[in-house]
């Protein structure tokens, strides 16, 4: 897959992108990487979806990919942006002292395993968010509207049968119906930490999924519900495609704060569901009326060459 706007973009945004521990793909047939689908692969709520139920093609993103970190630490890894250190807060103090005022949206997938494995997905705006918008909305709104309204459209378009069967082609939820969510939220970014180990279900997809991940390719797409007729049509605010991910490429990072339970609950909860893998996808077609795959939407499915650097400064 080719790097979009790769000769129009900022400097800092091309080294953002090309310093994450997994390279961005230049062609559809690359592996252990991560790349920005077409908007169109997705589609959502169209102009008149309330009244005909009729879905359409999404288009352009809101949001411009930045970069992506495929991740592990001794501890779940949560609130990944707050330290100014961070490699894209960094990128961002440089360039906010040059041009403008760049946000930063970042979607963390807490992969429940004894490794805590992550995949952050970051994407940016250049732009003022425009006024009474969703995403203003969104922005500026509680924990209650965020989690009404963050969706997630998954989209398995490489792997075995199996993993196809149990997540769907096409999976469509309300994020925070089937999994926990966190929001922190600073004056250029927001963050929004995706625990996967909080479903039962989702973790059984994961411990799935992780037998072959090495052949899988998944498009994963963020999108704020349309819940009225003046909010349509819906608008993905970006979307991410892992491919063939490696366990071994992940970076391993420590963060600056950390804690003993969570590491416990997520060795227990590793073990608990390595005993009984594949014996929970039969609980995973539920029905959900927006998904060609009538997955439910108290599930959700997020999937998860060599260790760098164990200092988060340098993430």
């Amino acid at each position: 897959m080719a790097k979009p706007e790769a000769n129009n973009e900022y400097a800092w945004i091309q080294r953002v992108k090309s310093e994450g521990s997994i390279p961005l793909l230049d062609s559809d047939n690359d592996s252990n990487g991560w790349a920005c689908p077409p908007g169109d692969t997705f589609r959502v709520r169209g102009p008149e979806y309330f009244s005909t139920k009729v879905k359409v093609p999404a288009g352009d993103y809101l949001l411009k990919p930045l970069g992506f970190d495929w991740v592990k630490g001794s501890t779940k890894l949560s609130e990944v942006l707050k330290n100014p250190n961070h490699r894209v807060r960094k990128a961002l103090k440089d360039e906010s002292s040059v041009n403008g005022n760049p946000f930063i949206w970042a979607f963390n997938l807490q992969v429940p395993s004894k490794e805590n494995y992550s995949a952050v997905a970051y994407f940016v705006s250049m732009d003022s968010v425009p006024e009474g918008s969703l995403m203003e909305q969104f922005l500026k709104g509680d924990d209650g509207f965020r989690n009404s309204r963050l969706k997630l459209i998954a989209n398995i378009v490489k792997g075995p049968w199996i993993v196809k069967k149990a997540v769907g082609e096409q999976a469509i939820c309300i994020i925070s119906r089937a999994l926990t969510c966190k929001y922190s939220q600073g004056e250029n970014y927001i963050e929004i930490d995706i625990d996967i180990g909080s479903s039962m279900v989702a973790n059984a997809i994961v411990h799935l999924a992780f037998v072959y991940l090495t052949t899988l390719t998944v498009d994963l797409a963020f999108l704020i519900e349309s819940q009225s007729e003046s909010e349509l049509p819906e608008q993905i605010l970006g979307a991410v495609r892992f491919s063939e991910l490696k366990t071994e490429s992940a970076r391993s990072i420590e963060m600056q704060s950390t804690s003993n339970v969570a590491t416990l609950e997520s060795s227990l909860s590793f073990r608990f569901f390595k005993s009984i893998g594949q014996g929970f996808t039969n609980l995973l077609h539920q029905g959900d009326p927006e998904s060609p795959s009538n997955l439910s939407s108290s599930s959700s499915n997020g999937i998860s060459g060599h260790e760098n650097s164990t200092d988060l400064d340098k993430w």
